[in-house]
Order: structure tokens, then sequence, then C-alpha cells
């Protein structure tokens, strides 16, 4: 299970990573606030989040490289410090190159953080418990959207902008000393992170990573679970229960509680059933595609403003996005050698990341056309949220393809393995066969 030592090191990395996620989701949630502050349209407040994101995806290749090379504890103090100074400067931002200024440093922190947290649970814990910890990693460090989503908005409301901003710096601030005081790459005695890498080979290493076809059905994983929640928690869920919908802002903030309460159990049960059936994860995908998409599409087709049990439905079937988008991790991690699993998880990353940061653009200048030509702001958000149906489809279509490819790849390696009607219908056969009573 891991010593003592382990579970410390886990831990703080865990605190590290909520905060960056607090960080992350900070403007997401002051996205109301900020068209007044700025005095700009949806449209140009969402490219705060767009250039937030580009650069956090736009970095993941570099970071997972220097990940490889430096190992998690260096990585992410430098990126909390430099999530530190972003919110600082969002907190006396009032022009709009400064919010962007901002937004970029907490990006290019945020980049930093979550891929290099996760290399923890190899480097610390036993290969067969690494899927199941992946996911409590990855589920416990939303705690930093709860944070921002009650706490951090309470401020806001309360006591403005530059209180509320201030006090997201100082979470970095010690998330920065908890980095450089207790998280450590490695057990005593392991094999120290490679410095010395030749940088000629770099190149080699991306590339061999991205050949890999369980490195990119990783990818195209992550895009297809983690694109809509990352778009409803990041950007546009507070602003479309609010202007949309015509929520109260404790209304809103409630289904966004709810939705990251409801991935508490999601992340150990999908890492339960990854660890058990390691050969059928890309089902699961599937099914967690499904819970993403379907609320939206009765949310999004109701006559009028939505009943609450229906937001209720779409915040649950949310909450699966981001334990499921861990799965990519898992394809990423048992397809690749030791020694490349910072850059196969950086390429991972940049699929949901890539895929939100798309949508977030297309959804602000959505809304605001629709605006201009004098739609109802429930129409206006509604068409601006259907949007994410073609990146769904582009999703699937690209886990089916490399999903095709790894399981060929395993075939010639002699795994093969049946489809999952005809795994189900011999299981089932077997449970009806007769017993011999000789037995």
């Amino acid at each position: 299970m891991g010593s003592p030592r382990a579970w410390i090191v886990l831990f703080s990395g865990v605190v590290v990573y909520a905060s960056a996620v607090l960080q992350r989701t900070s403007f997401g949630v002051a996205g109301v606030q900020a068209v007044d502050r700025f005095g700009a349209s949806a449209g140009l407040i969402g490219l705060f989040v767009v250039l937030q994101l580009v650069v956090y995806a736009g970095l993941q290749v570099p970071v997972g490289v220097l990940l490889d090379r430096f190992g998690t504890r260096t990585l992410v103090s430098v990126g909390a410090a430099t999530m530190f100074m972003g919110q600082i400067l969002m907190a006396s931002a009032d022009s709009i190159p400064e919010g962007l200024i901002a937004r970029v440093l907490v990006g290019a922190g945020d980049a930093m953080t979550f891929g290099s947290v996760i290399r923890l649970v190899p480097a610390w814990f036993p290969a067969k418990r690494v899927p199941l910890l992946t996911q409590l990693t990855g589920l416990l460090g939303q705690s930093g959207q709860i944070a921002s989503a009650v706490p951090f908005a309470y401020v806001l409301e309360a006591y403005g902008w530059r209180t509320a901003f201030l006090g997201a710096a100082a979470v970095a601030a010690t998330a920065l000393v908890l980095a450089l005081g207790v998280v450590r790459n490695a057990p005593p005695g392991a094999a120290p992170i490679d410095a010395g890498t030749d940088p000629d080979r770099i190149v080699d290493l991306v590339v061999a990573t991205w050949r890999t076809p369980g490195t990119r059905l990783g990818l195209w994983t992550h895009f297809s679970t983690s694109f809509s929640p990352m778009v409803f928690a990041m950007m546009w869920g507070f602003p479309y229960l609010i202007s949309g919908e015509g929520r109260e802002p404790a209304q809103a903030s409630a289904l966004f509680t709810l939705y990251v309460l409801a991935s508490l159990p999601c992340g150990p049960l999908l890492g339960s059933l990854t660890q058990r059936y390691p050969y059928r994860r890309s089902n699961l995908v599937f099914a967690i595609v499904a819970a993403n998409i379907l609320p939206w599409i009765l949310v999004l087709a109701w006559p009028g403003p939505a009943p609450t049990w229906l937001l209720v439905v779409l915040a649950l079937g949310l909450a699966t996005g981001g334990p499921g988008s861990a799965i990519g991790f898992d394809f990423a991690r048992t397809s690749n050698p030791a020694h490349r699993l910072g850059t196969a998880t950086g390429i991972v990353i940049m699929g949901g990341f890539g895929a939100a940061l798309v949508s977030i653009l297309i959804i602000g200048v959505v809304i605001d056309v629709l605006t201009g030509f004098g739609a109802s702001p429930l129409a206006a958000h509604r068409w601006a949220m259907a949007t994410q149906f073609p990146l769904f489809a582009i999703g699937l279509l690209g886990i089916v393809s490399t999903r095709r490819k790894t399981r060929a790849l395993m075939a010639g390696d002699g795994a093969r393995l049946d489809p999952l009607h005809a795994a189900l219908r011999r299981k089932y056969r077997a449970r009806r066969r007769p017993r011999d009573p000789r037995r």
C-alpha cells in the first residue's frame, strides 16, 4: 500500500494540485464581474480563459520533457510560484492587457502541476495501485473547484475583486511552501532523475511517444471525456446558469458544488473498474462520454428554462468527465516505458485542454453574435453550448480509430481481445452451463 512517507508526499502533491485547480477555475467564477471590471464583451472575456488554455496546452509536451529530466518537486514549485505572481497581478488588474498577462501566468504555472503530481504515484507506490491512486489524486485535487465555487465566490461577492484574488494568491504561496518542504520525486535509494539527458534526443523521445497508439488513445480519451466539464467549470458554467437559465448565484454555486461532490464516488469506482478490467477501459470511456452528451441534449432541447432536476442531472453527468479522463493517463502509462511517462502524460493532457480552449472561444463568439442579432439570453447561450457536439463527434472518432490500432498492436503481441458483446455472451453461457455433479 505504500509507506507512511509515500502517503505524506502524495497528499502534499494533492494539496498543491488542488491549489492549481482553484487558480485555474477562479476566473470562470468571476466571469460576470469581469465583464463589468474590464468593460468587455462575453467573447473578449472568454479570450482570457482561451489564452490561459492555449498556454496550458502548448506547454504540456515541453513540461513533460522537463518532468522526465528534473522531476516533480522542481516543476510543481516553479508552477506554484508562477500562479502566485499571476493572481497577484489579477488582483490589481483593471485593463485587458494586464488581465491577459495574469491568466498567461496562471496557465503556465497550472501546466506544470497535474502531470507532475500524478508522476508521484508510480514513483512511490506499487504498479497494481496506480490506476486507483491516479483517480484519487485527480479526484481529491478537484476540491480546489469547490474552493472556487464556494469560498472564493463568497469573498468575491462580499469583499470584492481584489480581496478574492489576493486570497487565491495566498493559497498558491502556501502550495509553494508545501512543495519545497515536503514533496520529493521518489523514495530514498531510487534511481535519480537524469538531468543530463542529451537534448538532441528530445525530438526522438517526443516522436516515439506520439507514434505509440496507446498515447494517442489516451489523448482522445482525455479530449472526449474532459473538455465539456472544463468548459462548464472554467468559463461558461456560471454565465450559462446565471445569464442563460436565470438562476441566482447561490443556486449556481450549489450546482457547481454538487458537480464536484458527485465526482467523489466516480473516481474510486472508475479506478477499481480500470484496475479490474484493464482490457475494457475504452468501454468505460464510451459510457462516460454518453453521460456527458445526453444531459446536454436534454437541457438544450428543453422548452424554456430547464427545471432544477434537469440541471442536477447535467451536473451529475459532467461529474463523470474528470475521473473518466484519468483513464487516458492509464492508456499512456501501460503503453510507454517509464522514461517516457512525463512526455506521454503531457501529450494526453493536450487533448482535453486543447478541445476546451477551442470550445470556450467558439461559445463566446456565438453568444456575442446571437446577442447582437437580438436573440434572448437563453437562446444565445443554448445555441452556443450546442457547438460542443461536433467536438464530441471528433473525439469519439479519434477513440475508435486509435483503439483499433492499439488492439491490433496487442494482437500482434498475442493478446487478442474479443468484442465486448462476444465476451459477455460467452460469460453468460458459462454461468448457465450446468455443473458436473461429480465435482
